[in-house]
């Protein structure tokens, strides 16, 4: 898009981080102790790392400072707050994209209390759309285990598609899980906005 004068790109500006529920603030300290229990609330990790466990404080901490710092070039993340009362409710992350490829993978975890709310929707439209509109990128994907049927539905609601599957690509209580590979296009995300 051109635009004609700076009140247009102010406007831009303005809502480049703000969905209609959620809005993107860069990581605070204060954010870290609430991120790092989430991260280790074994009913949610389960759905989003390959093993259960719980790691310690300073590990997980670094693992959002780093996504969050944008040290990386091709690194993007933010802390997820509610609009409406301003609470943390997670985090997301574009992660890896370089030239000439201009691809990056998607991360996302909004806090088991906040889950079924309608924030991940709302933060994974805002970050899909930042990462085509703001870094450039031509695709942006996502790996989910093919059991986690909610964040599935979430993808493929804000535009994603399956790619592919990789079989057997995880281990969880004594058996192996399907991995599911989903994406969207930078052409695909702005024939359908």
């Amino acid at each position: 898009m051109t635009w004609v004068g700076a009140s247009e790109a102010q406007q831009y500006g303005s809502s480049v981080l703000e969905g209609q529920l959620v809005r993107f603030r860069a990581l605070e300290n204060s954010d870290l102790p609430e991120l790092v229990r989430w991260s280790n609330d074994s009913r949610w990790s389960v759905l989003q790392q390959f093993i259960v466990r719980p790691r310690p404080y300073e590990p997980v901490a670094e693992m959002f400072r780093r996504w969050s710092s944008g040290e990386r070039g091709g690194d993007v993340g933010f802390s997820v707050v509610s609009r409406e009362s301003e609470e943390l409710v997670g985090h997301v992350a574009l992660i890896g994209a370089t030239l000439p490829v201009r691809a990056a993978s998607l991360a996302v975890m909004i806090g088991g209390e906040h889950a079924g709310r309608k924030y991940g929707t709302d933060a994974v439209r805002l970050l899909t759309n930042y990462g085509f509109c703001e870094m450039g990128l031509n695709r942006i994907e996502i790996r989910v285990h093919a059991f986690n049927t909610p964040a599935r539905a979430v993808y493929r609601k804000v535009g994603y598609r399956e790619d592919g599957l990789r079989r057997a690509a995880t281990f969880h209580d004594g058996g192996f899980h399907d991995e599911v590979i989903m994406s969207v296009l930078a052409d695909e995300w702005s024939a359908q906005a």
